[in-house]
């Protein structure tokens, strides 16, 4: 007679696991969710995905500052010279970076107009604040006016991109520029 099979423990702790992140995330489901093939995604896989949507549907809506205690501020430019301008910029990228705010597309941008830049758009700005440690929130610095891709298209874009908006758009894009101002920014691991 042939021995029963017993599961895995951990296998089990997974689908139990799969079965609390299903019941707890139905109130946030819409359409969208449908799209995805559960069936094709193993069970582990599955359980990361639902904690990450279900961890941005619960994450609170606070402005980036008040990420940090206390909150971060940062002084006008017009007050500091430029090298204070420059210390204290790379101080506050490090910060925001250890709270996985990823600064993109700022090599258009001057020290003292980044600084001002995050001090005006993305201190104050109310972001879901989502606790995961592989959840990184982006904030592209080319795209200051969402309808204007002036900036990204002329310093960041790639040919195919530029050669897309073309098709998309009727018109060339502005002509392609070097950025003035190049840095190496800490990156969100792949």
């Amino acid at each position: 007679m042939p021995l029963a099979q017993h599961p895995d423990p951990e296998e089990v702790d997974c689908l139990i696991r799969n079965a609390e992140l299903r019941d707890a995330i139905e109130p946030y489901l819409d359409e969208a969710v449908f799209e995805i093939d559960f069936r094709l995604l193993p069970t582990e896989v599955e359980n990361r995905f639902l904690e990450s949507m279900l961890a941005w549907e619960q994450a609170p809506l606070v402005a980036i500052a008040r990420w940090f205690d206390p909150p971060l501020a940062m002084q006008p430019a017009c007050t500091l010279d430029d090298e204070q301008v420059h210390g204290r910029l790379w101080e506050v990228i490090e910060r925001l970076f250890a709270k996985r705010v990823v600064l993109d597309h700022t090599d258009h941008l001057s020290d003292r107009e980044l600084y001002a830049l995050i001090r005006r758009d993305i201190l104050p700005a109310a972001v879901k604040r989502v606790d995961l440690p592989d959840n990184y929130f982006h904030w592209d610095c080319s795209a200051s006016d969402a309808e204007d891709m002036t900036v990204w298209l002329t310093y960041y874009a790639s040919e195919q991109e530029r050669e897309q908006w073309s098709l998309d758009e009727g018109r060339e894009p502005p002509p392609r520029q070097t950025p003035a101002h190049p840095r190496t920014l800490p990156v969100a691991p792949v």
